[in-house]
């Protein structure tokens, strides 16, 4: 299906003003009024009180008094030939913003770099007898592990790649089939652990199995508008920018950092086996959150790379930008590098807490303590409604970031007041992919998880005879198959994103160049969306 129609667009230039990026001191400081008039586009509104520009603008902004109806202008079209991504979100006078967090950034980056070359060091002088798959009285590179770890990235890779091509091929049918599979791979992986003896994963993955019905339940209405969210994203991809390329270098990324991330783990556990478990335990610590830093920069680096594709669509449907893909991706590697380095970092460290949580838990319920194991569920479940209203204000602030290069915490502030204010909260709410692809990534994690324990129980490696590792070698792989997952599905995911926020900033881009995503808006949120119009 299209999206586009051959009439309107941006065929002329303003006569009185070509319009750059946002002004960043105006931003949402005045609520939307519905019966405001509103501007004809392609002309400059007219009012009064107007104030001279900035140095870094090309013509005098919108004045404070009165807002515009529209806040954030559209880029301006010339329909020239080499019409490209930075001519339609032009920076004047560009700023590396957030500086400060992109150094702190590389800095972790050079910390995990160092232990890691300690660690595999540790492993080309220690002794390498009786190593392979049953062999090895060690947790190290010595023994099995590694192989397990290998195992479980590969297969996070596999699976991860064809969820989101299932998505890409079957987009109608792939919500429902993603909720039931889901439910019945946890039911029924909770139920072998119970059987096999492992009565404490067995109960995680049957709770959340039931959680999960009860979620399932009550999506049944809002599946169809998400279903004709996903099916608009998917088109888009198909025909413009590189979105599907991006998503493969992204998950391939991913499972080489997945991998080095496996051998530096291991290679711990060679270099302090037998004394040092403070030492020990700090590192791992360390290298679990440098990693997750570095999964949730990847992830929204390509978040904010596909986010100028989608933008440059909605915008400029007719001549679509020349180069989009790569000049966004330019952008978030400059100017918006310490912004994204910020920005993930506050959701990494509350990831590494939930992973922390996550293994005292599986800890605790394999000593049999039952009051530890419930207290580490409840603040595991805390953690994780921080970390989605954390992950809800970045997804939103990064599309910003990737048009207008403002800095983290103004596009955090200007992208939640326009959601509230433009009422896009109800349609954000409703759409249910952000939930569907992270079970769609709890549902791989399953599945390496289930690797694991296999592997572990037939080879029955002398360092875990006793199942002391049971628990450690799970948590992590389960956490190799949700990220490498979550790479594969960002793309898709910032594209739905994006439209939410484009439609905010300029709904009437929507209702003139996009008429049949618009018909379909305004046929399930009437209100929203006449609201949005005016």
């Amino acid at each position: 299906m299209s999206y586009n129609n051959s009439g309107g667009g941006y065929g002329h230039k303003p006569d009185q003003q070509q319009y750059g990026y946002p002004p960043q001191q105006h931003g949402w400081q005045q609520p939307y009024q519905q019966n405001q008039q509103q501007p004809v586009y392609g002309q400059q509104p007219q009012y009064e009180n107007s104030q001279p520009a900035p140095g870094n603008y090309q013509q005098a902004p919108p004045p404070n008094d009165p807002p515009p109806a529209y806040s954030f202008y559209p880029p301006t079209n010339d329909n020239k030939d080499n019409y490209t991504f930075n001519d339609a979100f032009q920076v004047q006078k560009p700023k590396w913003n957030d500086l400060w967090a992109g150094i702190l950034f590389l800095a972790a980056m050079g910390g995990f770099v160092a232990i890691s070359a300690l660690s595999l060091k540790s492993f080309t002088d220690s002794n390498q007898s009786d190593h392979g798959i049953y062999g090895g009285d060690s947790f190290g590179l010595n023994s099995n592990t590694a192989i397990v770890f290998a195992f479980c990235l590969a297969m996070a890779f596999i699976l991860g790649y064809a969820y989101i091509m299932a998505a890409r091929t079957w987009p109608k049918q792939f919500i429902w089939v993603s909720g039931i599979l889901n439910i019945a791979l946890a039911i029924a992986t909770g139920v072998y652990y119970i059987w096999a003896g492992t009565t404490y994963a067995g109960v995680v993955f049957l709770v959340f199995g039931v959680l999960l019905i009860f979620f399932f339940l009550s999506w049944r209405k809002r599946i169809p508008f998400s279903a004709f969210m996903l099916r608009a994203a998917i088109d888009v991809a198909k025909k413009y920018g590189h979105v599907w390329l991006v998503s493969f270098l992204g998950g391939v990324v991913g499972l080489a950092f997945g991998a080095w991330f496996s051998v530096t783990l291991v290679g711990l556990y060679v270099r302090y086996d037998q004394s040092n478990n403070a030492t020990k335990i700090g590192l791992i610590a360390y290298i679990t959150f440098a990693m997750y830093w570095f999964s949730e920069w990847l992830k929204y680096t390509l978040h904010t790379t596909v986010s100028g594709v989608y933008a440059s669509w909605y915008f400029s449907p007719h001549n679509f930008p020349k180069r989009a893909t790569r000049s966004s991706l330019r952008r978030a590697l400059t100017y918006s590098f310490g912004s994204i380095s910020l920005g993930s970092l506050l959701t990494a460290f509350i990831q590494a807490l939930r992973q922390l949580c996550s293994i005292a838990r599986s800890q605790a319920g394999a000593d049999n303590g039952i009051g530890l194991w419930i207290v580490f569920c409840v603040l595991e479940c805390v953690l994780s409604c921080v970390q989605w209203a954390a992950d809800f204000i970045n997804r939103f602030a990064f599309t910003h970031i990737a048009l207008y290069g403002t800095p983290y915490i103004q596009a955090a502030k200007d992208t939640w007041n326009m959601i509230k204010q433009r009422g896009i909260d109800a349609l954000v709410n409703d759409c249910l992919l952000g939930p569907v692809f992270s079970i769609g990534a709890m549902m791989v994690g399953y599945l390496t998880t289930l690797m694991a324990y296999l592997y572990l129980k037939y080879t029955n490696p002398v360092y875990n005879r006793d199942g002391d590792y049971t628990a450690v070698v799970m948590a992590f792989a389960f956490l190799i198959g949700m990220q490498v997952t979550n790479i594969f599905t960002t793309p898709i995911s910032s594209g739905v994103d994006t439209i939410f926020v484009a439609v905010g900033w300029d709904p009437e881009i929507m209702r003139r160049e996009h008429p049949e995503m618009w018909n379909e808006l305004v046929k399930t949120y009437p209100t929203v969306m006449n609201g949005l119009h005016g």
